[in-house]
């Protein structure tokens, strides 16, 4: 499967520390592996996925796009 990153998600990467970064890479592979696993938005953001990550009281939110062979980060 094809990743993409918005330059938003690529500059807010940057910025996490190291437990929000394994917790995202965690999150990420999750949703390579099912990319049906977040819950679908409404409305206008139809399209748009989010998965939630949960460590202890850290949460992490990763919103996701799901096209045929691609997955675009936002």
């Amino acid at each position: 499967m094809k990743v993409l990153q918005t330059p938003t998600f690529e500059r807010k990467y940057k910025k996490l520390n190291r437990n929000e970064l394994s917790l995202l890479n965690e999150a990420i592979d999750a949703v390579i592996d099912n990319p049906q696993i977040g819950e679908l938005k409404r409305g206008d953001l139809g399209d748009i996925r989010v998965y939630k990550a949960r460590t202890g009281r850290r949460e992490v939110l990763l919103a996701y796009l799901s096209a045929g062979n691609s997955l675009k980060l936002l």
